[in-house]
């Protein structure tokens, strides 16, 4: 683990990955951020490299993915903005061997708050579509065989992150006869760090449920764990593990 100390104050620690560039990225960002830096991408990958990364890489691309992890985590304590770096991850995610591969998201949920679920009345999904954007095993795995209501599906994303990729998803969601804004509870977020993160929490504890079968789906550690908090133990509360 490395430790996190600027102008004397600790933020926290993080694990480096085992990659060629892990150690550099970490100083290249603790650097900039004491330097009151505006930190983007080009602090992660220089413009070649994130250029390149936006085709087909043999092998996964799995060190440029850790590293992209590294990046994130950083932000999570540094309290920076890393909707870039996700929305990277996620179409390296997407055109990279790990695509030919069959992604069961049910093999992957875990329930989180307790060890047997107990009998449920409702399902609801709150999705962070930006941070987890394979929606055909979403469909095929979640949304269609628990057959979740539209009413009951919660999404977020940020403007960067919209930008990005609006018409890649929305082509995606016309295949299973859905619209992203139309047909579910979908906000668009502000600017700002873990803005969508906070809408769906905020979204979960507004309605305060009860006897219910909710899935969090996400691969932030932070919100998986905000929402095991503010759930209430007669739910079902089930994530995607890592």
């Amino acid at each position: 683990m490395r430790k996190i100390y600027i102008r004397k104050k600790y933020y926290g620690e993080v694990e480096l990955p085992q990659t060629r560039y892990a150690k550099n990225i970490f100083f290249r960002v603790i650097h900039a951020y004491g330097r009151n830096e505006a930190i983007t991408l080009h602090h992660l990958f220089p413009p070649s490299k994130i250029k390149s990364l936006s085709s087909y890489q043999k092998g996964g691309a799995q060190d440029e993915l850790a590293e992209i992890e590294l990046f994130i985590e950083l932000g999570e304590k540094l309290r920076f903005d890393t909707s870039e770096a996700t929305a990277l991850k996620n179409q390296i995610l997407s055109i990279t061997d790990l695509a030919h591969t069959h992604f069961n998201i049910k093999k992957r949920l875990q329930l989180f708050n307790k060890d047997e679920p107990s009998q449920s009345e409702a399902i609801y999904l709150f999705w962070d579509i930006e941070n987890f954007s394979n929606i055909g095993p979403m469909f095929n795995d979640i949304i269609e065989p628990y057959e979740i209501d539209d009413d009951n599906i919660y999404l977020a994303a940020n403007p960067d992150s919209l930008y990005l990729y609006q018409d890649a998803w929305e082509s995606e969601f016309y295949d299973y006869g859905k619209r992203l804004k139309s047909s579910f509870n979908f906000t668009k977020c502000d600017h700002g760090k873990n803005v969508a993160d906070q809408v769906l929490l905020e979204a979960f504890q507004t309605l305060d449920l009860h006897n219910s079968d909710i899935f969090i789906i996400t691969y932030d550690r932070e919100l998986k764990e905000l929402f095991l908090e503010s759930c209430h133990p007669s739910n079902n509360l089930y994530i995607v593990g890592n």
